[in-house]
């Protein structure tokens, strides 16, 4: 009796240890797939760190800098003369200049293109090198206090020019 007792009692407490083991083991991998889902999550939300290379002497990228930060992006603006060259040598068509080059995300985006077109990007993904909003039209952002009126941007990478916004 006194054997069957023990017996009794030492099952118990191995079939406890594997329940508190099972438990626990269940909970880390929990945990390890909890830190893997929040990690593909916070790969899947768009960057919002953008550099913009402009000509020192343009007012209007600074307005411009200043339209992106008071829609959530944090901006690094580099002083580059020669901006004009680098958005060449990055792809972007000699016609389809904009008045500086900007970089986020793997993406270049040349000239005042709105927010919502720059969060499309990043967030659609397509495979072009960047997009451009030739010139300086008054109605873009960083001209006019407030996006009015249409503004055609351009994509551009090894598939040639195409629209991309008509908006």
């Amino acid at each position: 009796m006194k054997n069957a007792l023990a017996f009794t009692s030492l099952a118990a407490v191995a079939v406890a240890g594997g329940i508190a083991f099972a438990t626990l083991s269940s909970a880390q991998d929990s945990g390890r797939a909890t830190t893997a889902d929040a990690a593909a999550a916070e790969q899947a939300v768009p960057s919002k760190q953008i550099t913009i290379w402009r000509d020192p002497s343009c007012g209007c990228c600074d307005a411009y800098a200043e339209y992106l930060e008071g829609n959530g992006y944090q901006v690094t603006r580099v002083d580059d003369p020669n901006f004009d060259r680098r958005s060449v040598e990055a792809g972007v068509p000699e016609q389809g200049l904009g008045c500086h080059l900007a970089e986020i995300d793997g993406y270049y985006v040349s000239g005042l293109v709105p927010a919502e077109i720059i969060e499309r990007l990043v967030t659609e993904r397509p495979e072009i090198a960047g997009i451009t909003l030739p010139g300086m039209p008054a109605n873009a952002p960083g001209m006019a206090p407030e996006k009015t009126g249409t503004l055609k941007t351009y994509a551009f990478g090894e598939g040639g020019v195409t629209v991309y916004s008509n908006e």
